[in-house]
């Protein structure tokens, strides 16, 4: 494979790129050779090791990437994070990368190999910088297409997630073990001076990964208190609980959820408009397709409405990242979701060809603005908008005679309210929550396997309460957001309130589609001080919406779970009122869940009517 590369590309590795504080982040280039012409460059910038050598097994690695790029007629620009591997500086998430990627867009566009337009691209850690760097409107940035990008996400809309650091308020505990091979402020570094060349030698002998202990992570998210996780398991400082110089706001565990230091480094909100035309990869099984829609959606609402026209969605039923890892029977845990391929590389390449060599190739007919995957009936489906144009929402309604709990209770989801309130009531103890069993996820080691799984284990729990509806008669398309509101009570001062969607086929199973969790304290808002329960009064408690597409095949049925846990996914409420991450001791809550027409607690769901399947044929650029 490198010797192919080298048939075909000009190499120039280990190229120290300045910062304007002086510090140089390492980047390796490839582009096409055998004339002089410009070339427009794929830019990609990355926390992980791209280092040409497997060091460890002394061999090549793979290129394939660099290859299709340079046969595409593109200059590769692969650039390493500040504070990691080659590239100078300390580490710090929120802190450069919005100067950074300013910086490298502005160098990559003033080499004399450039033709001036570049364009981003990559899923995960490899996303999540891009759209704060595109609101920097910087010239030469000419098209975005981002993948899996939730942890770039600071606040949209109705959402504070800070980049995936929160959910309704409380914790997701994903960073805690995927900082724990990130944040390292204390590793070997070259000389400033060190040459070109002496650096290209060492990267064969020297990938400077860090290589810490294995975790047993399904052990360690247990400990208490919470901001000594990392620590716990002999983990580097840094800045998820230590007051870091690099570090823009203090320990990030310490942080609400709209701290102002939040705003101060690379994550984008929704103060900050984008002005460039963007290829939006998302998936349902992922870490927040819902903020990352809200962030789609804010774009072609506020930018320029000819950039606004230019933005492009693909919503997969997959895991974080997992887009090309679609089979022809693609499983998401236990559930197969069909044939769920697509070419991604043809639809990129033609979209970067479009924006970046401005070739008139009829990528914008061709595509749809949203192309979701309808899971259930397992088929791609298009629209001019999320939700669906023409979809309707339909609301149930919490019911039962007060024995909701387990799947073998007495709750139910109807159309209308009851008239007289029966509540549910159940005991959250943080000593035993209800653990994590599939869902929407990453990054959380062996703590836990997401996909989609049959809940019956789980609503057997005896502080799980079970809502279902009747089967349904027909088919049913449900796309778009689901919202909930509860109306509740607790002995607590503070606590949580966790809920679960299932489809449940006809023989039982209960497979998950979504999850959410609301933090009581921030019932009112995430920029409004917090507010505490009094013992036994209820309280009406709206969670973040959250999106998803499923068919309903006749004879199955809708099915809430409600809760006041899902761990390891969510950090634990210890129900005392206090900051939480900093304490040991824990308080059981005694959680009630109301519902009548006074307290009409309810789930809505959005339903498109007679939708009309895409068709590939008709699609040149999308291939199976």
């Amino acid at each position: 494979m490198e010797k192919e590369l080298e048939s075909i590309a000009v190499i120039d590795r280990k190229v120290m790129v300045p910062m304007r504080d002086g510090k140089k982040m390492a980047a390796d280039i490839y582009r096409p050779k055998g004339d002089s012409s410009k070339y427009p460059a794929i830019f990609v910038r990355t926390p992980y090791n791209f280092n040409y050598w497997d060091v460890q097994n002394g061999a090549p690695a793979d290129m394939s990437r660099q290859i299709e790029a340079v046969k595409h007629g593109y200059a590769y620009v692969e650039m390493q994070e500040r504070g990691h591997f080659f590239s100078q500086g300390n580490y710090d998430i929120l802190g450069p990368p919005l100067t950074d990627g300013s910086d490298e867009v502005n160098w990559i566009t003033s080499q004399p190999w450039s033709n001036g337009n570049v364009g981003t691209t990559g899923c995960s850690s490899t996303a999540e910088w891009q759209l704060g760097v595109v609101a920097q409107n910087d010239p030469g940035l000419a098209a975005f297409n981002v993948q899996g990008f939730g942890a770039g996400v600071g606040r949209v809309g109705p959402y504070y997630e800070q980049g995936n650091w929160y959910r309704g308020g409380a914790v997701q505990m994903l960073f805690i073990t995927w900082l724990y091979g990130e944040q390292n402020q204390v590793r070997p570094m070259f000389p400033d001076d060190a040459s070109q060349e002496d650096l290209i030698r060492a990267s064969r002998a020297f990938d400077l990964a860090a290589h810490f202990p294995p975790v047993d992570w399904s052990t360690a998210l247990w400990h208490l208190p919470e901001m000594d996780i990392i620590k716990a398991v002999d983990g580097p400082r840094g800045i998820f609980a230590d007051h870091m110089p690099v570090a823009t706001g203090g320990a990030m565990i310490e942080r609400t959820p709209n701290d102002p230091a939040w705003y101060k480094g690379g994550l984008w909100n929704d103060s900050m408009p984008v002005k460039k035309p963007g290829l939006w990869f998302m998936s349902w099984y992922d870490v927040s397709v819902s903020p990352n829609l809200a962030a789609y959606n804010f774009v072609r609402r506020t930018a320029p409405a000819e950039i606004g026209n230019e933005q492009y969605a693909i919503i997969a039923p997959v895991l974080h990242c997992a887009y090309t890892r679609a089979t022809q029977d693609t499983m998401i845990g236990d559930l197969g979701v069909g044939d769920a391929r697509l070419d991604y590389d043809n639809i990129m390449y033609g979209w970067f060809d479009h924006f970046l060599k401005g070739k008139d190739n009829g990528v914008l007919q061709q595509m749809p603005k949203v192309l979701y995957y309808v899971v259930g009936e397992n088929r791609w489906e298009s629209s001019s908008t999320w939700p669906p144009k023409g979809a309707e929402t339909k609301t149930f309604y919490l019911n039962s005679g007060g024995h909701a709990n387990t799947l073998y209770g007495d709750g139910s989801l109807a159309e209308d309210a009851a008239s007289t309130d029966r509540a549910d009531n159940f005991v959250y103890d943080p000593g035993n929550p209800v653990p994590t069993y599939g869902g929407g996820g990453c990054c959380e080691g062996n703590a836990v396997h997401f996909g989609s799984y049959d809940q019956r284990p789980i609503e057997a729990r005896n502080d799980v309460l079970v809502y279902t509806t009747p089967p349904f008669s027909s088919g049913t398309e449900m796309s778009g957001p689901i919202n909930v509101s509860l109306y509740v009570s607790s002995s607590a001062k503070d606590t949580d309130f966790t809920f679960r969607v299932d489809d449940v086929y006809p023989d039982g199973r209960a497979f998950n589609l979504i999850e959410n969790i609301q933090r009581m304290r921030y019932r009112d808002g995430y920029d409004k001080p917090p507010v505490w329960m009094e013992p036994g009064r209820v309280y009406k408690v709206n969670f973040q919406p959250i999106d998803f597409s499923n068919y309903f095949a006749p004879g199955h049925r809708l099915r809430l779970e409600i809760s006041s846990s899902n761990f390891p996914r969510f950090d634990r409420n210890l129900n005392t009122g206090g900051d939480n991450y900093d304490e040991t001791n824990f308080v059981i809550a005694h959680n009630s869940v109301h519902h009548s027409s006074e307290y009409p607690s309810k789930i809505t769901i959005t339903i498109v009517p007679n939708p009309h399947p895409w068709e590939f044929a008709k699609n040149s650029i999308v291939q199976k």
